[in-house]
């Protein structure tokens, strides 16, 4: 098999985009978003569609003129140079990604135990998530393929499946008169709580970025990962719209936030019964197994190139697989200890941040190497600035302790770097001095 064979083709890549973000984002997210938004939270995932848009440009140019398995990290050592900065914004990238998957080993948990009426549990919910991590983990050690393969047939079922129970949803609802659930809805949120609903839905879309780390493995990069990228935003906001619409319609927005982790499948029961919830749960699975698989691998890409930067940490020599050893390992630490509240919080606020430096860059020191047009990541940088400020607003009073886990993370991997760079430039500094004497 020739070398080009063995590359992801155009499809395979939009099944790997849309399988990390066709998983958490709708299935654990919706509640949250809900509790924010109110009744206009399908506005928010509109919103969140469209800013992500507008994201996605600075990547998918970047990602087209220099398609590398490194990606977002490739991208800010070009804007930045190979420091502190670059390194840092790296590993806030990293970090949001391993965050991401805890997200999908949470949400496969909490919907597995849903029929059994153990979704809340605190030992249950973590175990099975971190079961479905180490499963992850085996089917990437097989190879590329085999991840290509997979996502291809889980992105069919899954989008096929949760198409047809949001569209069932919408006529069954409007049909026996659910509706009237938001014809009578409280007044709109403030402008403040929905802002910062768009964060947590920027968060649902953000998988696309997992992309940009295929492109030594896709065929003819530099044409379909932006479009690879273009089409997943596109499937996923189509398929949000509708199912937020759908839960709209069967339990409305103070169902959702009672829901909250699990708001599909009970927005399923009232039209559809336990038959409805059982078909939610079974979708749920396959789409948060699936996005576990494609994040997996992507990520793992990721840290090898920071690995190979110097800008990340290895493991002895002789430990096979370090980057997808490592990555499995801090998602399944994650999923242990924090719930699925803290761990989109945590997301949102190192997404965001890291998404402001690419930007910055790209508008700044990379708009004529990649012949990007300045004035989108102009317009992104404040749209994030936005959402952060909005949403740090609103979680500083209610959840301080995840806005100080943040913090200390941000600071860690900053202090981190800074040591890193020093010692990185002193030993070559003392490999040059050895050479010249």
């Amino acid at each position: 098999m020739s070398t080009a064979t063995r590359k992801i083709t155009l499809a395979g890549c939009v099944a790997l985009g849309t399988g990390v973000m066709i998983g958490a984002g709708i299935f654990a997210l919706t509640g949250q978003v809900a509790e924010l938004a109110g009744d206009w939270f399908p506005v928010a995932f509109v919103v969140g569609a469209v800013a992500t848009g507008l994201s996605a440009y600075a990547y998918a140019r970047y990602a087209s003129v220099n398609p590398s398995s490194g990606g977002i990290a490739m991208l800010l050592k070009d804007a930045y140079g190979p420091g502190v900065v670059a390194g840092s914004f790296s590993l806030f990238m990293y970090v949001s990604m391993v965050i991401a998957e805890s997200l999908l080993a949470r949400t496969f948990g909490t919907y597995l135990l849903r029929p059994f009426g153990l979704q809340d549990s605190a030992v249950l919910v973590p175990a099975l998530g971190i079961l479905a991590i180490a499963s992850a983990a085996t089917i990437n050690l097989v190879g590329n393929r085999l991840v290509e393969g997979t996502a291809l047939a889980t992105a069919v079922l899954k989008i096929a499946g949760i198409a047809l129970l949001a569209i069932a949803g919408l006529i069954g609802g409007l049909a026996s008169g659910l509706d009237s659930r938001v014809e009578g809805a409280a007044e709109p949120p403030g402008a403040l709580s929905l802002i910062a609903a768009v964060g947590l839905c920027v968060l649902a879309y953000k998988g696309f970025t997992t992309i940009t780390n295929h492109g030594d493995d896709v065929r003819t990069p530099e044409r379909n990962l932006a479009r690879s990228i273009g089409i997943s935003i596109a499937i996923c906001a189509v398929i949000y719209l509708l199912i937020s619409l759908a839960v709209g319609s069967s339990i409305g927005a103070a169902g959702a936030v009672d829901a909250r982790d699990y708001a599909l499948a009970e927005s399923a029961e009232p039209l559809f019964g336990a038959w409805g919830v059982g078909i939610t749960v079974a979708v749920a699975v396959v789409a948060t197994l699936s996005g576990l698989f494609a994040s997996l691998y992507s990520v793992s890409r990721l840290l090898g190139m920071l690995q190979h930067m110097r800008r990340a940490p290895r493991l002895p020599s002789r430990v096979p697989h370090q980057p997808l050893l490592i990555t499995a390992g801090l998602a399944m630490l994650v999923t242990a200890f924090l719930d699925l509240s803290r761990i989109a919080a945590l997301g949102v606020f190192l997404y965001l941040s890291m998404d402001i430096a690419v930007q910055w860059g790209v508008a700044r020191r990379l708009r004529t190497k990649i012949a990007a047009t300045p004035w989108v990541p102009i317009l992104v940088i404040g749209l994030d600035a936005a959402i952060l400020i909005a949403f740090a607003t609103i979680k500083i009073p209610t959840d301080p302790l995840t806005v100080i886990v943040a913090l200390v993370v941000a600071a860690t991997i900053v202090i981190a770097q800074g040591l890193v760079v020093r010692h990185v430039r002193r030993s070559e500094h003392e490999q040059n001095a050895d050479r010249g004497s």
